[in-house]
């Protein structure tokens, strides 16, 4: 998968490493701030008891 992309990226190489980091911090964002966001209610890591 990751070929497939970095061969359909136009331009030469220093751009395509420009491309690709733009990517990645894209994919970064919106996982931080769309779906984790989302995600988070439905995990039981708030929902902790402690018993003596």
């Amino acid at each position: 998968m990751y070929s497939w992309i970095w061969r359909h990226l136009p331009g030469p190489l220093p751009v395509r490493v420009l491309e690709a980091v733009v990517l990645v911090a894209g994919v970064v964002a919106l996982l931080m701030f769309v779906v984790f966001p989302w995600a988070e209610p439905m995990l039981p890591f708030n929902q902790v008891t402690t018993e003596q």
